[in-house]
């Protein structure tokens, strides 16, 4: 387990953007073991209707969301920053069991702590119902990706 995550705050715009791009790439590997040790043992979520708290129900939490959105493809992008918080917006696609595909829009606050680690999260999420030609995101960006805004629609 790890005790810091570089880049450490106060965050400038090079940094900023590489704990957002951090974050999209490890939330893509659907590893919610993974995509814990970026949080304090202790972090506070509100991720839509749910409070979740500490790394061991991020891991509960990232584990039930995953086997339930199938085929997981995110991509984030940041919005602002100062000193030690970041907001990003973000969108994401999958399907579920029953072969409907939803797209995802949201908005997250996080807030760092000195290590670099995140103790803060909120997260509002709204889902659309999609058709699968209408697909944007098809796994983790490319590296020719990186860098550009997500869409707005």
């Amino acid at each position: 387990m790890t005790d810091s995550r570089p880049p450490f705050p106060p965050f400038d715009l090079h940094t900023a953007m590489q704990k957002v791009q951090a974050a999209e790439d490890a939330w893509n590997t659907c590893d919610p073991h993974r995509v814990s040790l970026a949080y304090t043992t202790d972090s506070v979520w509100r991720n839509r209707d749910r409070f979740v708290i500490g790394r061991d129900q991020i891991v509960e939490f990232l584990t039930a969301k995953w086997e339930r959105e199938l085929d997981y493809a995110l991509r984030k992008s940041l919005w602002d920053f100062h000193g030690n918080r970041i907001a990003v917006r973000f969108q994401y696609e999958c399907r579920d069991a029953g072969g409907q595909w939803w797209r995802s829009y949201g908005n997250e606050l996080w807030e760092f702590a000195d290590n670099g680690l995140m103790s803060r999260r909120e997260a509002s999420i709204n889902d659309v119902a999609i058709d699968e030609s209408e697909r944007r995101y098809f796994g983790p960006r490319s590296e020719s990706e990186r860098g550009r805004d997500i869409p707005l629609q």
